[in-house]
């Protein structure tokens, strides 16, 4: 028999310094296994039941331990860590990133080949593992000293949690993860040797890649009191495009929850980097393999959090009356600490425009409306470089409930968004592909006609209705930058 359950657990999150973000593995580990067995015991069923387990986690958020210890040289440092934010800058700024740039830029003149593209427009940023990777080394002797001796691993909490559900007998990850990390090469698929001795990352410390659903080995009997199948391994935002059903090219899904994540599925064709936009690999099943572009943003789920913990409102649900209750924001703004354009880490979050009528209402809107202009900024990027009809809208996320959200998105891009029954789409991702290796499915259209769509919303407003708003939006962003 197999179950298919979401079970998600927030790991609290430490800020040992100012702009540092960090997650304790054995934190980590014990939540991870606690879920699980929640899970089992609230579908009424016994360990033994389960036919398999695909895990989904959180892309880009990495640890790197001892190989013959399996102690970890420092806690989980996480995409959203800026610690490297003076090492990117740096970079960004030097002679020999413009030479790369010059060198890639002729040969992709020359040769047409895209793959030559991406590099002749690098830019690293914070987000990216790499940059915070290099870090490790030059600042943690005990993990530089290990990589030279061949006994660093380092993996996202795929391969972690991989790692010790198998007690240390499988060091793997999926072609998800492995390019969410900006360190794996999507054209060649396999890790980038030229950006690692760039950044003199010792290329020693990389786990295996495998196909997303696929046999990785059973979690040791002594975690689950019976060994369990692991079957799948799923970087979040491609496991929630699988459970969105977006099989095609051209379909979009839109995820807001602590992030922002927009992703098109544009099959077997690789998008270069570009305007913002970056390319991934969704996920691999024996010889197919799915390519999508993403673009991004930060703080959605982390503000509106927030807004509550200085009691802006008590309950999240009611965001959206709060903020139709008023014509407008008052010229009130909302600045996240992040900018869609440009990756500027340095960007102030802040509230512009604020009056002595300014009430609790106001500044809510002004969040509510911040995460609607974002998503109409990325989307115009999306359809300016992505040369793909693109196909109904499909949003995921817990944000995704807030219905002034999703309608101000759907006016504003001018596109239908369909919201689903469940919207945590990453477990559902995971349970599909975790199925689908062990048989419990047989194929992709098996898993359509499971899809269950709660909502539509469509376009209501025209989008120039909105165009004085966001323009000062725009405006109190630039006022924000390089703070």
């Amino acid at each position: 028999n197999g179950v298919v359950r979401s079970a998600a657990t927030g790991v609290e999150a430490l800020y040992p310094r100012p702009g540092w973000v960090e997650l304790d593995p054995e934190v980590l580990w014990s939540q991870f296994v606690g879920v699980v067995k929640e899970a089992v015991q609230a579908a009424g069923l016994h360990m033994r039941q389960v036919a398999a387990l695909g895990i989904s986690t959180q892309r880009s958020t990495f640890i790197t331990w001892h190989k013959r210890t399996g102690k970890p040289f420092h806690n989980f440092i996480s995409w959203q860590d800026l610690r490297s934010a003076e090492l990117v800058n740096s970079w960004n700024r030097s002679l020999l990133l413009k030479v790369i740039h010059v060198i890639f830029t002729v040969l992709h003149f020359f040769t047409g080949n895209d793959r030559y593209l991406a590099p002749s427009f690098l830019t690293f940023s914070t987000q990216q593992t790499s940059m915070k990777l290099s870090w490790v080394f030059k600042n943690i002797p005990e993990a530089d000293e290990a990589a030279k001796k061949n006994n660093c691993c380092f993996g996202t909490v795929d391969t972690w949690l991989l790692y010790r559900l198998t007690k240390g007998s499988v060091f793997a990850t999926d072609y998800s993860n492995a390019s969410s990390t900006g360190i794996f090469e999507p054209f060649t698929k396999c890790w980038n040797p030229t950006l690692c001795n760039l950044l003199s990352i010792p290329m020693s410390i990389y786990p295996s890649v495998k196909d997303t659903s696929f046999n990785f080995g059973s979690a040791d009997s002594e975690i689950f009191g019976v060994p369990i199948p692991i079957m799948a391994l799923v970087a979040d935002q491609q496991s929630a495009m699988f459970g969105e059903c977006c099989f095609q090219p051209g379909d979009v899904k839109l995820t807001m929850g602590t992030g922002g994540f927009w992703n098109v599925n544009t099959g077997g064709n690789l998008c270069a980097s570009h305007g913002g936009l970056y390319p991934l690999i969704g996920w691999k099943i024996g010889e197919e393999v799915v390519y999508l572009t993403e673009g991004s943003m930060s703080n959605i789920g982390t503000t509106i959090k927030w807004a509550q913990d200085i009691n802006l409102f008590t309950n999240v649900d009611e965001t959206a009356k709060m903020a139709r209750s008023i014509v407008d924001s008052q010229g009130v703004c909302f600045v996240p600490g992040f900018q869609v354009s440009a990756n500027d880490p340095c960007l102030s979050a802040s509230f512009m425009g604020l009056k002595p009528t300014t009430t609790r209402n106001h500044l809510v809107r002004a969040i509510l409306e911040s995460v609607a202009f974002r998503n109409k900024q990325l989307f115009d990027i999306i359809v300016k470089k992505v040369r793909i009809p693109l196909q109904t809208v499909r949003a995921d996320g817990g944000v995704s409930n807030n219905s002034f959200v999703m309608q101000m998105t759907s006016d504003l891009i001018n596109k239908k968004i369909e919201k689903p029954s469940n919207t945590d789409m990453s477990s559902l991702g995971a349970a599909f592909l975790a199925g689908l290796a062990s048989g419990l499915w047989t194929d992709k259209e098996q898993l359509k006609k499971l899809r269950r769509i709660e909502t539509v919303f469509e376009p209501q407003k025209d989008e120039e209705e909105y165009k004085p708003a966001m323009d000062t939006w725009m405006q109190a962003v630039k006022c924000s930058s390089h703070w």
